[in-house]
């Protein structure tokens, strides 16, 4: 609908402007204006999506603040969900636009790990493509790929919304869609249950093996939707299920597929969190399958599979199901690495400034690094995380500088003895643990100062670099510089390698489309 109504709109400009020779230069602007403003109001009308507020992370001195510590995301719901809005004729609202979940929406060609350790760690140093001062730091862990035949049993729960606001077509029956396709991927040994929520919770299907395939595809075939949204009895229940038919060493998840938008009983954003944070203590994991659009609430399913041990996805259509559920089906479901978490140190004689971009909600305090109690991110079975830093280096002065006063009573961090003599320009720690572990192990990996120019780098660098470009646009972000959808479209273009599913080839296609409705905004 939200795609008819610009096209119309559209046309109805060009037809303004067509008759415009009668028409003075002002006049034909205004009704421009005026047409698209209309535009915009009719497809935001009657629209309760909920986003959190995103306040990007700003660069931060070296001599002040040497440290960076964040959890990994594997969420990939962002960009899928940022497509779906360019998809219908509108620009995405700041808050549905997570740099670093659409980084992580690809994959890139990072080696697999060689050791004991259940991913590699792979950096690169760059020039930065919107700044040319600045330069750029890639950092990409891969988790090691294990065969679908290796991977430990799973219990599965569906838990899946059934309240009249999941009747459209891009809800339910793609819920139900998305569940056929995942069944199929299922082995013997595997188990499925389902419990449905609407007014009240129920159990549908009882634990059942994988093997009575048709049993389950009727269960599903079965789900009707109607009623309020009572989303944490649906919880509750889900978790008691798969409590009582826990798999020790097992794969015990839940596959909560909503819109999202829970109305009776525990709501809130709070309760709701609350109450997954103190299930998850069973091991049992939760997984996010977020559907529709209209009062889409992104803000709680966000919260619901951080606080789970679990990923969020965005399902937009039946090609986004096969990728998360099918191609993507061990890194999405079976855990290879728990709590995983990155500290950085930089070297004050290389780097003045730092800025991490994306990762917002998941930075972490320096102290929580080495807590094992303290909770992060989750990689899964052939996952890639990568990450990128912007840097300031010493001796450069430009309009992202923050001065503090000097202090009273102590001397600010310099750089030392090791800092000048070496060229290293930043070492990387990293904690995880063993899906079933409460210890974690540490890595550590140096980087020199090695930087490369950017027509040297990496597919993996130019191409990650692009998606960022085209985040700080969409979100008009104060640190774009110099970025432009003709530059990043040209950094995509040269990276897009074998591009063996399309998905490269489509991120061109959607920023295409992004930078035509970014011009018509702008008129």
């Amino acid at each position: 609908m939200k795609a008819l109504l610009y096209a119309m709109s559209i046309i109805m400009v060009q037809l303004a402007v067509s008759c415009g020779n009668q028409m003075p230069n002002a006049a034909k602007q205004d009704t421009t204006k005026s047409l698209l403003r209309e535009q915009q109001s009719e497809s935001l009308r009657g629209n309760t999506e909920e986003y959190a507020h995103i306040e990007e992370n700003r660069f931060l001195s070296v001599s002040d603040q040497p440290l960076s510590t964040f959890s990994i995301d594997v969420d990939r719901a962002a960009y899928s969900n940022v497509r779906r809005f360019i998809e219908d004729g509108t620009l995405p609202p700041a808050g549905a636009v997570r740099i670093e979940e659409m980084v992580n929406y690809f994959d890139y060609t990072y080696p697999q790990p060689t050791g004991n350790d259940p991913f590699s760690v792979n950096t690169e140093v760059g020039d930065c493509p919107w700044n040319t001062r600045h330069k750029l730091i890639h950092i990409g862990l891969q988790g090691r790929n294990i065969p679908v035949g290796n991977l430990p049993d799973a219990n599965l729960v569906f838990l899946v919304d059934v309240s009249g606001s999941m009747e459209a077509e891009n809800k339910l029956p793609l819920v139900k869609t998305s569940l056929k396709l995942l069944l199929k991927q299922l082995r013997d040994n595997d188990r499925v249950a389902i419990v449905t929520y609407a007014g009240n919770a129920g159990l549908v299907l009882p634990s059942t093996k994988a093997t009575e395939k048709r049993k389950i595809e009727n269960a599903i075939d079965n789900l009707e939707a109607g009623g309020s949204t009572a989303g944490g009895e649906g919880i509750l229940l889900a978790y008691k299920v798969a409590r009582a038919n826990f798999l020790k060493n097992g794969n015990n998840r839940i596959i909560l597929a909503t819109d999202g938008d829970f109305n009776v009983g525990v709501s809130s954003e709070s309760d709701l969190v609350q109450l997954v944070e103190h299930e998850r203590e069973s091991g049992v994991y939760l997984t996010v399958l977020g559907y529709g659009m209209g009062n889409y609430k992104d803000n709680k399913m966000q919260q619901l599979a951080d606080k789970g041990n679990g990923n969020h996805a965005y399902i937009d259509n039946e090609s986004e199901a096969n990728k998360v559920l099918v191609k993507e089906f061990g890194g999405s479901l079976f855990t290879i690495a728990k709590d995983v978490k990155i500290q950085v140190e930089f070297n004050p004689a290389i780097v003045k400034s730092y800025r991490l971009i994306g990762y917002e909600n998941r930075l972490l305090g320096n102290e929580d690094f080495k807590d094992d109690k303290k909770d992060a991110g989750e990689l899964g079975s052939g996952h890639t995380v990568t990450a990128l830093y912007e840097i300031i280096p010493a001796g450069i002065h430009d309009e992202f500088d923050r001065d503090t006063d000097s202090l009273k009573y102590q001397v600010k961090h310099t750089a030392n003895n090791v800092a000048t003599a070496t060229n290293e320009i930043m070492t990387v720690k990293l904690r995880y643990k063993q899906p079933g572990g409460d210890k974690s192990k540490e890595i550590v990996h140096i980087i020199s100062n090695d930087v490369l120019d950017l027509n040297k780098t990496s597919e993996n660098f130019r191409f990650s670099a692009a998606v960022a470009e085209f985040g700080f646009l969409l979100v008009d972000s104060r640190y774009k510089k110099d970025a432009s959808y003709t530059q990043l479209l040209s950094l995509a273009k040269d990276a897009k390698g074998k591009d063996e599913n399309g998905y490269r080839d489509e991120f061109i296609s959607i920023v295409k489309k992004a930078s035509t409705l970014s011009r018509n905004k702008e008129l």
